[in-house]
């Protein structure tokens, strides 16, 4: 029978930052992650100067600076007749030395955290392996059974099992964790499109024809999404890719003379927005942390470092109950309760945002309640440095920013 203290489910940014902390505190940690490596496109690529200075603390600053990464410091939003571009969040006017977002692919974040994790003799990273259910002994959940790529089956025995595995989490077929979900006015379209030195830089957003779209600058391309009103995706793609070229260059008239570069809308993906959370993100032996605790719309490009944050409080709050080797349900209450202000914010946030500026874009109709308005609001803002500065903080550290625990710290 196999043992750990605790069993990390998903090797994401959350589950992999809570390892390594884990791991560097003296904790023995597994990882299951079920696929065989981090390649996966159009994830969260956004890491927001929360986590760049978590990786500061963790020694791993200078070795994620050499990573290939676009440096983000404003969003940009078309404003008045002319539609000209005027800069809402301002990064760049917050103290360094990280005021900006890095964009970086996913994997290559994970592969650096992977690395350093496997320096520790208290790591163990499992490829290609799934967890399947969970063990419960007396009410307590006791570790997980799990399936190999190759067909394999075993049981994980642990202290404590974490569930980071996202948003189709295992924990969330728990029925008492008890899920509450949110209206979502869209889901989103993911795509790539050429990018010249002469466009605009920084995160650039747009509306038209019922659309609602954002480009993130990649340096030689860009990484767009289209927001589409909620469960219209067949529908829209059966009106075809022409429809759709027109549809997006009504938004962005400058992209006009590339968007030929979209060969076919099966390299355009859909991500299914949901916006929930669970009510209890904890049972005895168990602890939701990421998207498995609450699942993020992409408005504001926040969920990944907020479910870093997750890990990060987590790992605090669990290092000494771990080497003790005793759990107690009030151990793992305690980082919902951290945790739950920070979330419950963001989510209305986002639901705000839902309301007042996506639903009417997507319904045809103006933000704010018409178009002046929304103009004047978005002219005032840009013009304001200090309130460009407001969504910028929020943007970069969230509303409350953790520290790891001493032990992990290099």
């Amino acid at each position: 029978m196999e043992r750990t203290t605790c069993c990390v489910v998903g090797g994401g940014p959350a589950g992999m930052v809570l390892a390594l902390l884990l791991a560097r505190s003296g904790v023995e940690v597994t990882v299951l992650e079920k696929h065989g490596d981090f390649l996966r496109d159009f994830r969260g690529d956004t890491v927001h100067p929360s986590t760049l200075a978590l990786l500061d603390d963790l020694g791993l600053g200078e070795r994620f600076a050499r990573l290939p990464q676009r440096r983000v410091s404003t969003v940009q939003l078309p404003a008045g007749a002319d539609r000209s571009m005027v800069t809402v969040a301002d990064l760049g006017a917050l103290p360094g030395p990280y005021n900006y977002v890095a964009m970086v692919p996913q994997w290559d974040l994970l592969d650096l955290l992977a690395a350093e994790a496997r320096r520790e003799p208290a790591f163990d990273l499992r490829m290609n392996t799934e967890a399947t259910d969970f063990l419960v002994e007396s009410g307590r959940v006791t570790g997980v059974r799990y399936r190999t790529a190759d067909g394999r089956t075993g049981e994980l025995r642990a202290l404590l099992t974490v569930a980071c595995d996202g948003r189709g989490s295992l924990a969330r077929t728990r029925p008492e964790l008890g899920p509450h979900g949110y209206t979502c006015p869209m889901d989103a379209w993911w795509f790539r499109l050429p990018r010249h030195e002469s466009d605009p830089r920084g995160l650039v957003g747009g509306a038209a024809n019922g659309l609602l779209t954002a480009m993130i600058d990649r340096g030689d391309y860009w990484q767009c999404a289209v927001m589409i009103p909620k469960g219209t995706d067949a529908e829209r793609r059966a009106a075809g890719l022409d429809r759709f070229r027109a549809d997006f260059t009504a938004a962005f008239p400058w992209t006009a003379d590339r968007v030929a570069a979209l060969r076919s809308l099966d390299e355009v993906k859909l991500l299914n927005v949901r916006l929930d959370r669970l009510r209890r993100w904890h049972r005895p032996g168990l602890l939701c942390i990421g998207d498995a605790a609450h699942a993020m719309s992409p408005v504001f490009g926040i969920g990944i470092n907020l479910a870093v944050q997750d890990a990060v409080a987590a790992a605090r709050y669990l290092v000494g109950p771990l080497r003790r080797g005793s759990v107690r349900l009030g151990d793992v209450r305690g980082v919902q309760r951290r945790r739950l202000p920070t979330t419950v914010l963001a989510q209305t946030l986002q639901r705000t945002a839902h309301a007042r500026f996506i639903g009417p874009v997507l319904r045809g109709r103006p933000p704010f309640g018409s178009a002046e308005r929304a103009g004047h609001v978005a002219r005032r803002v840009a013009g304001s440095r200090r309130l460009r500065r407001v969504p910028a903080y929020f943007i970069a550290y969230g509303a409350l920013r953790e520290r790891p625990p001493a032990a992990a710290v290099r």
